[in-house]
This record gives structure tokens, sequence and C-alpha cells, in this order.
């Protein structure tokens, strides 16, 4: 049902017709809203606090949780009673609500580990493919405008079915509850078995993770630097993220949310705008696009825009959103058009509300989740769907992927010849090798059956 009219201020929801346009690749990408300030815009700001972290440690933090977050920290690990009181309180419906989350993402979750590949190219030459878990991995559950312990759910799940045997978890410090990360987050991370977590927000609790941070008392209160670093957060925190990775992996640059609706004149514009809005009160710089060949739905869809941000909790931070350069309507030709634009878009997360939905859901190339029909919002991936709702940001889904089990599983070959197999591809070895001009590589391989070149010292 649609709320009641608002006399507050309208949305600025722009309209970019693409109709009869042929562009090129490159130039329909740049048509596509994007926010003003891009993440190379914050990399100076965070690449100083990075530099800070590993040069200052704990006292760092300690700096930087009084700016950032206007707490006094003395180190960051939160105490074991401190979360064991957060389970007990937790809510009895919440509780039920995550026990539901984490059994569907365990499921999904589990049904993604790979297996391992073998295979005998010729006679005695056996190949492995083999899946191995990281040793140790930092998830970011982010804190400020709102509560995520659905995150900590999704980044955890998978880091358990891949097998990691070390997690530590961050999320910003509350001055409401004494400096610790929000009690439903800690109490989700208990749920979970996680002990090792950390009151540490923004790019310097991916600093932290990504370097670790010795003990200079020796007394063991460390931070372990870990081999991958996960989880959405501001645009800061994606920005850190691209900055550490290559000292670590990253699942993709998690950033503020975006929703992209592709639609027709059959979808029901009360619900493509309940949609819209459901992802505009994430944060002010959160993007909301419709794509359309229907200028009536389009036009309806505003309307209803006009009331359901009007109507909700956060309707300040909503309207920012909806007003904002990052999101508005894109009228195509027609769906095949608007497939283009989607694919160019890359949305974090795509909704397809067109008749025979599922077909053309499956045309798609570019997003980090596409959600099939008018009952499969993206507020059901955000919670219960089973799925992952750590997907790539700003257009990255062209290249990365959504958190996954494989996020925190790396490929390990496995090479066993025997004499006879090696001996068969000798003389190409040879040969190969002395085209690279890199003889002893060939060497290396008559030594087995020829042993010292001539000359060469007894």
């Amino acid at each position: 049902m649609t709320p009641a009219p608002s006399t507050s201020p309208t949305v600025g929801f722009r309209t970019i017709d693409l109709r009869g346009r042929s562009l090129s690749p490159g130039d329909l990408k740049r048509a596509m809203p994007r926010a003003a300030a891009s993440a190379q815009s914050s990399e100076a700001a965070v690449q100083a606090i990075i530099d800070d972290v590993r040069a200052r440690g704990f006292e760092a933090l300690g700096d930087l949780a009084r700016r950032f977050d206007s707490v006094e920290q003395e180190h960051p690990r939160v105490p074991a009673h401190v979360i064991e009181a957060a389970a007990a309180g937790l809510d009895d419906d919440v509780r039920a609500a995550l026990q539901e989350a984490i059994r569907r993402a365990r499921i999904f979750a589990q049904a993604q580990v790979p297996a391992d590949v073998e295979v005998e190219v010729a006679p005695g030459a056996l190949l492995t493919h083999k899946w191995i878990a990281v040793d140790r991995v930092g998830l970011y559950v982010p804190g400020g405008l709102a509560v995520y312990p659905s995150s900590v759910v999704m980044n955890v799940v998978p880091a358990q079915a891949a097998g990691v045997g070390s997690i530590a978890l961050a999320s910003p410090p509350q001055k409401e509850f004494g400096g610790w990360p929000h009690p439903v987050i800690l109490a989700a991370a208990s749920m979970l078995g996680i002990t090792e977590v950390y009151a540490m927000g923004g790019a310097q609790a991916v600093a932290a993770l990504a370097y670790g941070i010795p003990d200079p008392s020796g007394s063991g209160r460390g931070i372990d630097p870990v081999n991958v670093v996960t989880g959405p957060g501001n645009v800061f925190v994606a920005t850190a993220k691209r900055l550490v990775r290559g000292r670590v992996g990253i699942d993709s640059e998690a950033g503020t949310t975006e929703i992209a609706v592709l639609a027709d004149a059959t979808a029901d514009a009360d619900l493509v705008a309940a949609d819209l809005v459901s992802q505009a009160e994430h944060d002010p710089q959160a993007a909301s696009v419709l794509v359309t060949d229907s200028e009536e739905l389009a036009a309806a869809v505003v309307k209803v825009l006009e009331v359901r941000a009007g109507a909700t909790r956060h309707a300040d931070r909503v309207r920012t959103a909806l007003s904002g350069p990052q999101s508005g309507v894109i009228l195509v030709d027609d769906i095949d058009h608007g497939i283009a634009v989607c694919d160019a878009y890359a949305a974090e997360h795509l909704e397809v509300q067109t008749a025979d939905a599922r077909a053309v859901a499956g045309r798609i190339r570019n997003a980090g989740a596409v959600f099939v029909g008018a009952y499969s919002p993206v507020s059901l991936g955000d919670y219960c769907a089973g799925s992952n709702h750590v997907l790539p940001t700003s257009g990255t889904a062209a290249f990365a992927s959504g958190l996954n089990v494989t996020t925190f599983l790396r490929a390990v070959q496995l090479v066993d010849y025997d004499r006879a197999a090696l001996h068969e591809v000798s003389s190409s070895i040879v040969s190969l090798s002395q085209a690279e001009n890199l003889p002893a590589h060939g060497e290396a391989v008559t030594a087995r059956f020829q042993g010292l070149p001539p000359g060469a010292p007894e």
C-alpha cells in the first residue's frame, strides 16, 4: 500500500533520455548516472590514514577513534564478556531472523565450494588443480547510519564454508555503547562463533587488518595481519581496500550501495518505487536508477517516489540520494537497449521487472546480483535469500564478483610427471628454452637424461 502523501520538498529524480541514440560502449558508460565524487578523490586522505596506522599502530587507532567516532580507546579488541553480554541481550525475534539468515546462507555457501580437479594429460603426466583456504581473513562490518548484523552473516558464513581457520572481524566503535561495536553486531558474531572482534572503523580498520599491528609490550595483544580483507563500507573503506590490494586480497570495492531496476510497462510502479527507496535509505550517496522503455511507467514511478520518499523514516536521506547525480530514470528504446544500458551501468543490485523476467535476466552480463521478477526484491538479498549482499559497486561488477566462498580460497597447481612423461616433452622444452634464449631451462631437463654437459667438472 502506498504511504500517505507528504508536503515535504520534492524529489529531483532526473531523466536521461537515450532513446534514438547510437552510442559506442565507451560513450554509453560515460552517460551512466554516477556520483560527482569518485573514490579517487579520497585517495590522498585514505593513504594518509593507512600510513599513520602503519607508523604508529595502536596510538594512531586511538587518535582516529577519537577523531571520527568520538570515543576514547585504549585497545580495540572487544573483551569476551562484552560479546557474551550482547549475545545474552539479543532480541528473540532478531535472533530467530539471524538464525534463518545463517541457515540459508550456509546452504548456498556450502554448495559453492569447488571440487579439486585431477587430470592425466598424458601417461604418467598428472596435473591437479587444488583449492586451499587462506590462513587468516579480516572481515569488515560497517556502522554509521545503520546497523548491519546481516553483514556479519554475509562475511563470516562463506569464510567458514571455505575452511578459513582464523577470522578477525572489525566494526566501528559506537559512543553510545561504551566505545564497542553495536551489540547486535557483537551478538551476530557470537552466534557464528567469532571471538576475535575489534572496535575499528573506516580506512583505519582496513589498514590494521591488512598490515597488522605489533604489540610493543610483548603481551600478545597485537593484531596479526590477514591474507584477505572483505566487507562493504563507504567510499573511504572501498578506497582503502583498493589501496591495500596486492598486500592482501580483497573481495571487491563494495562501497556505497546502488540499485538499478530494468522495467517495462508490465511493472508495478509502486513496487519499483518502493525498491528504489529501500536502497536510497542506506546513504545520501546511494544510487537508485530506473531503466525503462515506458514513459508512462517512468512518470508513475516518479509520482510514487514523491510520496514514498516523504513518508519513510529516513526521508531527508532518501531525498538526497534520489536527487543526486547518481540517481534517475534512463529512458531506452526497448528491452534490448535496456539490457545494453544495464550492462554498461554494471549495477551492484539489478532488479528485472519485465514480461518474461527470467529470460531477460539470463541475458544480463554485468551485475553484482540479479533479482528476477516482482517477488525477488533487493531487500530479500540483503537479509534472507541465502545469496550474499557484499557486492561490487561503481561499475566494478563488469570485472569483479560478489563475496563468495572462492574469495577465501586460492587454487594451487600440482605437477607430477614421471621419467617417461618428462622425456616425451623434453625436446619441446629444449626448443622453447632456446627460442627464449634461456638455455639453462632446457639443460635442467636434459640433465635428467644425459648427465652433466661436456667440460663440466666431475
